[in-house]
Order: C-alpha cells, then sequence, then structure tokens
C-alpha cells in the first residue's frame, strides 16, 4: 500500500472503514461574512491549566493538548472530518502491513532552526517508549517491534489493592524502528496492522528537537515545536493564568494559521468565561456552561455551532475501592448504572447536547454497534437498581459511613450533572453521594494516576484518531496510559490484539466490540454519554469551526 502526498483519500479498506462517518446535526462552522478577517489579529480562547510541561508524548489531557497540537506537526495531520493527510511525511508504503518504509520531507525545522530528519523520528519515539522517561503516552508505541522491551515496568499490587510499576527496561531503543538515511523510517510491527499509519497524526507521534532529550521537564515549559503556532516568547505560560502563542511564519504544512496567534486564558468556572464573551472581552469557548445550554443559541445569534463528535463521558469506578469488589462489587456497579437517568440528565441539564451512551465508544465512528451484549445495563430502571443492591447487601455489606465522592473538576460545568447522578443513587440506592470538587482538571488526572481516589470519578475520552481502539486500547487495556484505575483483562487485551491484527475492517470491528463485551461485564466504568460540542464566539470572530472529534480548530478561526 502507498500513501501519498497528495492523497486526501485512503489506499485500504481497514483504514476507510476506522474513518469518521458523516456527522449530522447543527454543522460543524458557521460564517459572520459580514467583515473581512484580519490574519494578523491574536483571538484569545477559553482553557486551563495543563497537568504537566507541555511535551508530546506525556500530554493526554484536553488542556495540554490543544497547545501541544498547535505547536508541533508530525508525519500525518488531520482534516476536520478525521481523514489523515500527509504533513511532514512525503509518503508512507507498505507491501504487507507489517513492515512500514516512511519518507520524511526534507528542509523542515523546528522553530529554532534545528534540521527535523528520520533520526529526529526515531530518537523521539524511543524517548516516549522508554519507561524511564515516564510518558503517559508511551502505550501508543505498543505496535512496534521491540516495545515491550523498552516500555517494560514491574507491578506490585498492595494490600489494599493499588498497583505500583516501576520501570524496568531491558532495552534503550525498540528493535522494530530505524533511520536508514536522513528521510528513510523503517518500522516493523510485531504484527500486521492495516491501520496502522492511520495513528500517526497523533501528538504522541511528534518530533522532538534534541533539546527537549536532554531536560524534558525544563523543555516543556518553553517548548520548541515545528507547528502553525510558537510560544510568543520565553516564559509565555504564565502558570494558572495564560499561555500565548503566535503565528509560526515559517510553518508550511496543511494547518496553515489564519490568525495571528491565539492566547488560551485559564478559568475555572465556565460562568465567567461566557459573561467575557457576552462582552466580548474573550473570542471563543467550547465549555458552555449548563444554565446557558437552553440560551447560547439566542445569546450568540449566527456565532454558534454545535455538532456531534466522537466524545464520550464515563462515570469510572476504581478497582481498589472495597465497596466495589468481588461479587458484592459487580452488582453494585450494576447497580449504579441502572440508577442512572442518562435520556432524563441529556434532555433536562445538557438541553440535547449530549445523547444517551449505549457502549463505550462513540456513534460518529465507523464500527459503532449500539445493540452490544451486556449494553442493557445502561438502562435506567429504579425497581432493578434497588434489587441489584440488596442482593449484593446479602453477600457484603455497604461500608456508608461517608458519602460515596464523585471526583470532577467544576471548570467544566460538571457540578449540575453529577449532583443529578448523585440524587438518582439517593432516591434508588438510598445511599448517600456527593460531588468531590477540583477547580482543575489537572487536579483530578493527579489524583487518579495516584489512585487516591475515595470514590468514583468523573472521565471520558476525546478521539486521538478515528477508530474504535483508541476508545478502548489507550483507556481500557493493561497498562495503558489513559488507564489511570489500573483495570485488567487479559482476554480482553487479547481481542484487542485480534483486533489489530484484523485483515478486514469488519473483523477488525467486530473484535473490537466483543472486547467492549467484557467491559459491560465488568464495568469498571459507566457509559454515560455523547457529546454534541456547542462552541460560541465573540463579535470579534468571523468563523470557527469544530473538527472531527470535537476539538475547536483554532487555526482556521478568522479574526477581524
Amino acid at each position: 500500500m502507498r500513501f501519498s502526498r497528495t492523497s486526501k483519500a485512503l489506499g485500504v479498506a481497514a483504514i476507510i472503514a476506522l474513518a469518521v462517518t458523516g456527522c449530522g446535526g447543527g454543522g460543524g462552522t458557521s460564517t459572520n461574512s459580514s467583515a473581512a478577517a484580519d490574519p494578523n489579529k491574536v483571538i484569545s480562547a477559553y482553557s486551563n491549566e495543563p497537568q504537566n510541561p507541555l511535551l508530546p508524548a506525556n500530554t493526554n489531557e484536553v488542556y495540554g493538548g490543544r497547545v501541544v497540537e498547535l505547536l508541533f506537526e508530525g508525519l500525518r495531520a488531520y482534516d476536520s472530518d478525521g481523514k489523515p493527510v500527509n504533513a511532514l511525511a512525503e509518503s508512507i508504503e507498505t507491501t504487507d502491513s507489517q513492515n512500514w518504509t516512511i519518507k520524511v520531507k526534507s528542509g523542515a525545522k523546528f522553530t529554532n532552526g534545528e534540521a527535523i530528519t528520520a533520526k529526529t523520528f526515531v530518537d523521539s519515539w524511543n524517548f516516549a517508549a522508554l519507561s524511564t522517561n515516564l510518558q503517559n503516552n508511551g502505550f501508543f508505541f505498543e505496535s512496534i517491534e521491540g516495545y515491550a522491551d523498552v516500555s517494560a515496568v514491574t507491578e506490585t499490587t498492595g494490600a489494599d489493592g493499588k498497583k505500583t510499576s516501576t520501570p524496568a527496561p531491558t532495552a534503550q531503543t525498540m528493535s522494530g524502528l530505524a533511520a536508514t538515511d536522513d528521510q528513510t523510517i523503517t518500522v516493523k510491527l510485531g504484527q500486521p496492522e492495516a491501520d496502522w499509519s492511520l495513528r500517526l497524526g497523533y501528538s504522541a507521534f511528534y518530533p522532538l528537537p534534541s533539546e527537549a532529550l536532554k531536560d524534558p521537564k525544563k523543555f516543556g515549559e518553553n517548548p520548541i515545536g515545528n507547528g502553525p503556532y510558537k510560544f510568543e516568547k520565553e516564559g509565555a505560560w504564565v502558570h494558572d493564568q495564560s499561555i500565548s502563542l503566535v503565528k509560526n511564519p515559517d510553518y508550511t504544512g496543511p494547518r496553515a494559521a489564519k490568525n495571528g496567534g491565539v492566547t488560551f486564558k485559564f478559568y475555572t468556572d465556565p460562568g465567567p468565561a461566557y459573561t467575557d464573551l457576552q462582552a466580548d472581552n474573550l473570542d471563543i469557548t467550547d465549555v458552555v456552561p449548563s444554565n446557558a445550554l437552553k440560551t447560547y443559541t439566542t445569546d450568540f445569534p449566527d456565532r454558534n455551532s454545535t455538532r456531534p463528535n466522537a466524545n464520550n463521558a464515563t462515570l469510572n469506578i476504581p478497582g481498589y475501592n472495597p465497596n466495589f469488589q468481588g461479587e458484592a462489587g459487580l452488582l453494585r456497579r450494576q447497580a449504579l448504572s441502572h440508577a442512572i437517568n442518562r435520556e432524563e440528565i441529556t434532555k433536562v441539564i445538557f438541553n440535547g447536547t449530549r445523547t444517551p451512551a449505549t457502549e463505550f465508544t462513540a456513534p460518529v465512528l465507523d464500527g459503532y454497534n449500539d445493540a452490544i451484549p451486556g449494553s442493557d445495563v445502561l438502562k435506567f430502571d429504579a425497581q432493578k437498581a434497588k434489587d441489584l443492591w440488596a442482593e449484593a447487601e446479602k453477600i457484603k455489606p455497604y461500608d456508608g459511613s461517608k458519602p460515596l465522592l464523585i471526583a470532577s473538576n467544576t471548570d467544566g460545568g460538571n457540578k449540575e450533572w453529577i449532583d443529578a447522578v448523585a440524587n438518582g443513587f439517593k432516591n434508588n440506592l438510598g445511599i448517600e453521594a456527593e460531588i468531590q470538587p477540583f477547580a482543575k482538571f489537572a487536579e483530578v488526572l493527579d489524583l487518579r494516576k495516584s489512585q487516591s481516589l475515595p470514590g468514583l470519578t468523573r472521565a471520558g475520552w476525546q478521539g486521538d484518531y478515528p477508530s474504535l481502539y483508541n476508545f478502548l486500547g489507550p483507556v481500557w487495556a493493561t497498562n495503558a496510559s489513559s488507564n489511570y484505575e489500573k483495570y485488567s483483562n487479559a482476554e480482553f487485551d487479547k481481542l484487542l490484539k485480534e483486533g489489530l491484527a484484523a485483515k478486514t475492517p469488519e473483523d477488525a470491528n467486530k473484535k473490537f466490540n466483543e472486547a467492549q463485551e467484557i467491559l459491560f461485564k465488568e464495568l469498571p466504568g459507566l457509559p454515560l454519554w455523547y457529546r454534541a460540542t456547542p462552541i460560541v464566539w465573540s463579535n470579534n470572530v468571523v468563523s470557527a469551526e469544530t473538527g472531527w472529534n470535537g476539538g475547536v480548530r483554532y487555526f482556521d478561526i478568522e479574526a477581524k
């Protein structure tokens, strides 16, 4: 198979099948054509403090991710519908789906003038995969031969059920990865994977300049990239306040900036941000407060957009919580799920900008199945919830000495729906539940990563690249990068691997959906709903749009 620089259509059926299907709804873009666009105007956008220094391989949360995606460019990028287009890749070729040859465009440079070569990518990928570097996105290199050696860890489980991993690599570089000359990367996978090149646009695969590998933490405070934007100056990240980016004048890729820069302003509450937008003191937000979901289309006539996308929400249940372990714990997980009235919450609180979940991925992805065996557990049934809870009580009494806490950031408009879920637990199960509030999303992630959750946690996934696997592997596979609750099931892992090796898209999706059956049997998390992300913008913006995964395409925003 060959993927040319000019081709926007994918060359193999397996990859076509893993692309996003057409989206309905209100569309992903809107235009105020009454004013001409100013390509040098800097826009301001809603955001929050990133969790970690801005390293692509270590950034797996939305607020850091939106910055990293603008600062860097990879071998591929994704258009607004999720189709991959070559960026720094001149070509990507394979004859057997296991051995890949990638030609890197010549002449590419970082903003400090350092050349980007095949070796740049090889060094960056090996850095990301090496377990001693503790990069959150190292898991994305799992398919490359030799990954198991560089990513190896030793794992112990304490008396409290919490798992501890210690890096123990047996090699420093992946054996299946090499730079044969300045422009050629060769990759050998552990098994054939027809859709492997689809993921090469994700940020984990971005190149890093040499200084990033020498002192990653320092680099992450003032990153040097090769994307459509760069830091305005050293120190452009003012912690807990803002990050200021300006257009990269040397960028020539497929995501050319239509504005002069983006200043991300950090808010801990979407309400004040919405007020700032109404006063034209902020230019765009992708977090509309719950109390404005019924009015945002009239508050911002001709300056709003809503589009279904590859984005979901879940309520995760840590396996180390004694109340949810064993046979009684599984019954309680089922009871919690039946006690949530997803239909009512999505209509009343979200005003139809969410739809009740039927599985663990997203409907806009090819292969989506709304009738996976076991998915009946997602239906609201107060009596069944009571019966399951009572059955669990006969096996092991619930420790209700403290309220069941649901950890969540409050900056994303989450309090209202969590209050509704908590009320459902109280009314239908007779247990006290309440939000465990945090001002920053990063604080919730830190709590999850340290396995310190006292109760449940709000979670979710925004697609990195368009495939069912991306919603399953990185989140639920053993030792996966975003598997913060440390769920592990060997049969689930096996089915994912079989899906990746499948020769047809139908067979791949069948395996991925079989893997979901295991998730429904064990319920490490409770699927809640899918998002249709509303965005609104100020009078300073001509047009804006979201992409296939709900992310704002900041480089496409036209300002006036």
